[in-house]
Formats: C-alpha cells, sequence, structure tokens
C-alpha cells in the first residue's frame, strides 16, 4: 500500500505541475492519458519546450512537411509527417504542406496529388493552402541578385568536369574557380542573361561565395542557381533557371515563417549552409534546422530512384503495388493511419541512425486489426467433405460472434450444410508426429459447428485426393463430445452457400535484410523474393464476406488478417490482400 500510494502522489504532482507548464506557456496541449502525460520527451521536443519557453519565437511553433513531387511517398516520409504534424498538433501550432518543385524534369502533378491523398489518410491536414517553392521563385531570385549585387554569389562557367576538379577532396581543400572574382555587374548581367534564356543547360551556374578551403564540402561555393530549359507543372515556361534545393528550403522556410525546420540526418552537413544564407539575406524569419534520424527499414529499399526502378522494370505492378514500401502501396496492403502513426510512435525519434525490423511494423497492424477487425472464415487452398450422415438438402445456419471479444461487433451467420470446404493443408493421410488436424479415422471440430471424423478419402486416377467422405456427431453442436477428447479445431465454409474469391498472398520483396547495401557485383533487383506475391484463385469464403466493402479488414481464422484490395476488386467479384499473418513466420526462418 505504501508504494502504491507513494506513486499516485508521483503521478497527482506530475500532473499539477503539468498543468501549471501548460498555463504558464500559453499553448494549447491535446488532452493526454496519465501514461502519456510522464511519458519523457524527445531531443526535438524539448527543444521547442525550450524556445517556448524562452519566447523564441513568439510562442509560436509552425513547422513544414517539404517532399520533392517526384515520386510516391513512403513509409520513411510517413514518420516525418507524423513528427513534423504531430509536433504542431503537440504544441499548439500550425504545420504546411510545401512542394519542394525544384526539378521540374523529375516531377509530375500525380505525385502532387498521391502525396496529398497519403497525408489526409494519415489523419493530418495541412495549414492553409499548399505551398509550394515555385511560389517562392520570384523573390528567391531577388534573394539571389542581392547576393551578387553584395559579392557573395558570382556567375562560373566551367564545365562540370572542371568544378568536379576544383573541388577537393574530403582531405583536400578546392581551389577557386577562375571566375571567382568577376565584377558584380558582369555577374549581373549573365544571371539576367540566363533567366532570359540565352544560354543552353549547364553553360552557367550561379554559386555562393563562402570557402573553397573549408572542411564542410558543401560550404566549397555551393552552386545555388543551374540553367534547365524544361517547362514546370506550376509555373509552365516562365523559368528557364531553377534555384538549389539548399537556396530554396531555408528561405522558403523563412518566408512562411516557419519556426523549427525538422530535416532527417543527411542534412547535417547542409544546416551551415542553411544558417550561412538565412544570415546573409534580409529574411522575415529566421528558422533553425534540427536534424533527426530517418526511417530505416530492413528487407526494403526506400530510394525513390530504386522505388522507380522497381515499377520501370514490371517487377511490381505500380507505384501502389502492395508489397512496396509506399505509403499508397501498404494502404493497399491494408495497413490503417492508426497502425502506421503507433509504429512510428513506437520507434521514436533520436539523432541515431540505426535499422528497424520489419516484424516491428508487422507488429503494430497486428495489435490494430487484433481489436478492431472481424472474424470470417475463407478456405484458401479448398479441399471438399462430404457429410455422409447429414440430409442431402438440409440447412442450418449457425450463429458465430464477429470478434470473440467485442460483442458490439455482433453476430454473423454462417450456414450449416451436406457438403463442406475444409483447407487441403488440414488433413493429413499420413500424419507427422503432434498432427492435431483431421486424419483417416480421426476427429477435430469444425469451428462454431460440430464435430466430424473422417471415414474415406476419395482420390482421382492420378492419385490425387479430390474429397473426404466424412460423418458428423449430431450431438456436438457447442457441446464437448461425451468419452473422447478433440484437440484440433479447423475451419470451413458450405460448399453449397460460400463465396468464391480471389486472395492474393503478399510477403516481404527482398529476401537479403538490406538489399541496397554492400554487395560486391550484386544489383538490389537480385535479391527480389520468388514468393513475395503468390496468387490464389479458387478461395472459398463464407457468405457474410459477400458485403464486404473496399479497403474493409478481416481476420481469416487461423490465416492471418485480410483486406479488400481497393484497385482489384468490384461489387461482385472481391480480391482479398493478405496484410500480414498471425505471427511473425519471419522470426522463425531467422532462428
Amino acid at each position: 500500500m505504501g508504494l502504491q500510494c507513494l506513486l499516485v502522489s508521483i503521478t497527482v504532482c506530475v500532473g499539477v505541475l503539468a498543468q501549471a507548464e501548460r498555463i504558464n506557456l500559453g499553448i494549447y496541449f491535446t488532452s493526454m492519458s496519465t501514461e502519456e502525460s510522464i511519458k519523457p520527451f524527445h531531443f526535438i521536443q524539448n527543444i521547442i519546450k525550450a524556445d517556448l519557453e524562452a519566447n523564441k519565437y513568439g510562442g509560436r511553433v509552425h513547422t513544414r512537411f517539404p517532399p520533392e513531387p517526384n515520386g510516391y511517398l513512403h513509409i520513411g516520409h510517413a514518420k516525418s509527417i507524423c513528427l513534423n504534424f504531430g509536433l504542431a498538433e503537440e504544441f499548439g501550432g500550425h504545420c504546411n504542406l510545401r512542394f519542394d518543385d525544384t526539378n521540374p524534369e523529375k516531377e509530375d502533378t500525380e505525385y502532387v496529388e498521391s502525396i496529398k491523398e497519403d497525408i489526409r489518410w494519415l489523419g493530418f491536414q495541412w495549414h492553409g493552402e499548399v505551398h509550394y517553392a515555385s511560389d517562392y521563385f520570384d523573390q528567391l531570385y531577388q534573394y539571389a541578385v542581392d547576393l551578387i549585387n553584395a559579392g557573395k554569389a558570382y556567375i562560373c562557367s566551367l564545365t562540370p568536369e572542371e568544378a568536379r576538379e576544383h573541388r577537393g577532396t574530403l582531405t583536400e581543400p578546392g581551389k577557386n574557380s577562375p571566375y571567382r572574382e568577376r565584377l558584380v555587374e558582369e555577374n549581373l548581367d549573365l544571371f539576367i542573361r540566363m533567366r532570359n534564356g540565352e544560354f543552353p543547360d549547364g553553360a552557367h551556374v550561379l554559386r555562393a561565395k563562402i570557402d573553397m578551403a573549408s572542411p564542410n564540402m558543401n560550404m566549397r561555393d555551393p552552386i545555388i542557381y543551374r540553367i534547365r530549359h524544361a517547362e514546370h507543372h506550376q509555373t509552365g515556361n516562365k523559368w528557364c533557371i531553377y534555384p538549389m534545393y539548399d537556396f530554396t528550403h531555408g528561405q522558403s522556410d523563412a518566408l512562411e515563417g516557419i519556426t523549427h525546420s525538422i530535416c532527417t540526418l543527411e542534412f547535417e552537413d547542409h544546416r551551415p549552409l542553411y544558417d550561412w544564407l538565412i544570415a546573409n539575406l534580409d529574411v522575415p524569419n529566421k528558422p533553425q534546422q534540427i536534424e533527426f534520424a530517418r526511417l530505416n527499414l530492413n528487407y526494403t529499399v526506400t530510394s525513390k530512384r530504386k522505388l522507380k526502378q522497381l515499377v520501370d522494370n514490371d517487377i511490381v505492378s505500380g507505384w501502389d503495388d502492395p508489397r512496396m514500401p509506399t505509403i499508397s502501396g501498404i494502404r493497399r496492403r491494408g495497413y490503417t493511419p492508426v497502425s502506421i502513426r503507433n509504429f512510428c510512435d513506437a520507434i521514436g525519434v533520436t539523432k541515431s541512425n540505426g535499422v528497424v525490423d520489419y516484424g516491428m511494423l508487422e507488429s503494430a497492424i497486428r495489435d490494430d486489426l487484433d481489436q478492431n477487425a472481424p472474424r470470417a472464415m475463407c478456405v484458401l487452398n479448398p479441399l471438399k467433405v462430404i457429410i455422409t450422415n447429414y440430409p442431402a438438402e438440409e440447412v442450418e445456419y449457425l450463429e458465430l460472434a464477429r470478434h470473440p471479444k467485442t460483442e458490439a461487433m455482433g453476430k454473423r451467420v454462417v450456414p450449416f450444410t451436406h457438403e463442406v470446404y475444409i483447407d487441403k493443408a488440414d488433413f493429413e493421410e499420413s500424419p507427422p508426429p503432434k498432427f492435431k488436424r483431421l486424419t483417416v479415422g480421426g476427429e477435430v471440430r469444425l469451428r462454431g459447428s460440430y464435430v466430424i471424423r473422417c471415414d474415406e478419402v476419395i482420390k482421382d486416377s492420378d492419385g490425387e485426393i479430390i474429397a473426404l467422405h466424412c460423418s458428423y456427431d449430431a450431438e456436438t453442436l457447442g457441446k464437448k463430445p461425451e468419452g473422447r477428447k478433440v484437440k484440433g479445431v479447423i475451419h470451413w465454409v458450405s460448399a453449397k452457400y460460400c463465396v468464391n474469391t480471389e486472395v492474393r498472398l503478399y510477403d516481404r520483396l527482398f529476401t537479403e535484410e538490406n538489399p541496397a547495401g554492400n554487395h560486391p557485383d550484386r544489383d538490389f533487383m537480385d535479391f527480389i523474393n520468388p514468393d513475395s506475391l503468390i496468387i490464389l484463385d479458387d478461395c472459398k469464403a463464407e457468405p457474410s464476406l459477400a458485403q464486404a466493402t473496399i479497403e474493409q479488414h478481416f481476420q481469416f481464422e487461423r490465416e492471418g488478417y485480410f483486406t479488400v484490395d481497393s484497385k482489384l476488386s468490384c461489387k461482385d467479384d472481391l480480391v482479398f490482400n493478405k496484410t500480414v499473418g498471425l505471427r511473425d513466420s519471419w522470426a522463425k526462418i531467422k532462428e
């Protein structure tokens, strides 16, 4: 009792202090349970909390999610989305959606729309209108002119090969470009002519004049503008010069009033350039860049270039193929927004790179669907069972729970008839040791129904088993058989009233934990899992599944969790995708 009282006292004190802190900061916090309220903050939360206490941005928190529209978002982006939007929600701020559309040759409005849909599906809504880096092209151009006028940027005419030679290495300083000391007037004239389209791609670039001897390669006079004669999906043919990401990022943040610009760790070495540009330009706001470790998931790749290869080479059916790690792919596979958000919360936010086991992602969806997915029976590899002592024309309608722990889900009706289907894997003519399913002369219970005994095996001319003759015990509906114990319980469906359906068994796309790792003389596509998709087109489902709707989830009893495919299904022809098994089968393989 003493320990219990102490814990209660601590909880009360923490709650009082937390409430006082919220009042002092004058910001909105979403309501949290006691367990959540004492959960330790990660380092970004601590930074924001300290900034609010110091009134650094006038009590504001404003984040942004800045994807490049050159592909579909993947699971790594989901972590960034949850972090940026989640921090804004937690601290009563705002989060912008801003497309980094500075490379029109690789971008498309298809990607823009898919990204917006993914964010909404995850349960977030951006602040105000959608923003584009291209919204600021006029202002960014003026910032570039300001740098030229200040003697802090110049037009460089080195070829790409010459530029690489001048750049130096990680251990050797770079060499100044012979064009570094061009006069301001000449630089302005060339920059204007670049904008007017007088030069071909690659003829000139605009570089910031910083330090070619800097140990940070990003500070060695980085390119901030290049020539690209390409039509832009937002601005059309207005521009033929486009700013680089490093020049666009910080200034766009400043123009939008962003306070905390959260990036993944690969941008840590870019932060000095981010800060240098903010310090050397007359921007309306001084955001700070903060880096965190990106999500690296084993048995997959998240490089957009590699994902595009999979699509272009027809390894998968598209960006939303259920084997893809894209948000649209895992959504079609059957993952839920709650499971993705819980997964991102579970892996945490740190400054250290690491690899997350794919099993954690699968565990997140199992936890969600175990609580929320109704149960049903579907026989994936059907074997007919003829119950010889059951009347041929009789139908018995059995009521089974839609969920064993949630009565509110109600019941479903399952017809029991003279002929049923069971799964081929649930019968063995010569069973191995400890086999607890149906055998010749053995008994099993049909789930929610009767105990049956196999009396005879029917085979075709090739010796293949095509049916079983069985008998049922009429006294075992909802009762244990008298004088004997039946251990096995198997699923089944009525042969007369079943629904024919297609089931797609999806598995991990790669057999190698790190397919994009250091594999001499091997390409990442050499590790494609040949069994990543198995199509079963003769599955038999219980009648209740005929009413299933797009993206509805089910637990197929004893098989796993499945969802109705959003692209291949129609009202009278349902296709179910396997989301995840009932347990981690890969863990056994690794053992």
